[in-house]
């Protein structure tokens, strides 16, 4: 099996880069032994299928990625703060991964989740980590609606509207492989909660 005692963890991890790398559906399960160093045999001693690993790896990447979301999101920060925060570190790190990859390579979650035919336990994993998202940004919201740094309104819809244009920007940048189109993603999601851009 070859380094068994990190071999779960590297199959993890090698469908999690080759996902965001390429897609879903492009992924082999040859690819994803070969990359992670893993004999194909190994594979099935711990996953059923790559619909069994990529559901897993979804769980296992949000889990490493919420408490950096976590600090980012921390009540130490004003709620308007925070968001603008988390555009921020996004469009820092895609433009860090163009400048490794030579292209933009968008949320991994997104790319997987718009792939047809998937399997309903990867969508389930998916969707329950996109909805973390918008839990954080009406938290964010809701607590700026109390400080009156926004006006009061539904805080779950303005979320999902947030989540939307991230979404959509975020798909984007990847199709055009343009990562500028995140820059001003801060100013925008301001501006959709009626907030001044300096806030």
């Amino acid at each position: 099996m070859g380094r068994t005692s990190d071999a779960r963890q590297r199959l993890i991890g090698a469908i999690c880069d080759l996902i965001w790398e390429t897609s879903y559906s492009a992924v082999t399960i040859d690819a994803i032994c070969e990359r992670a160093e893993v004999r194909k045999g190994s594979f099935y001693y711990f996953f059923d299928s790559k619909a069994d690993l990529a559901a897993r790896a979804i769980a296992a990447l949000w889990e490493t990625q919420r408490p950096e979301i976590d600090a980012i999101f921390s009540v130490e920060y004003p709620p308007l703060a925070r968001l603008t925060r988390y555009f921020e570190s996004i469009y820092n790190k895609q433009k860090d991964k163009q400048g490794h990859f030579g292209r933009v390579l968008g949320c991994p979650y997104f790319t997987l989740g718009t792939e047809g035919a998937l399997d309903e336990k990867i969508l389930r994993e998916v969707q329950k980590v996109l909805s973390c998202y918008i839990q954080y940004f009406e938290s964010a919201i809701g607590d700026a609606q109390a400080s009156g740094e926004i006006s009061k309104g539904d805080t779950h819809a303005r979320a999902r509207c947030i989540f939307s244009l991230y979404e959509g920007t975020m798909t984007r940048a990847r199709i055009q492989n343009d990562v500028e189109l995140l820059r001003d993603l801060p100013g925008y999601v301001l501006q959709l909660l009626g907030a001044r851009a300096t806030a």
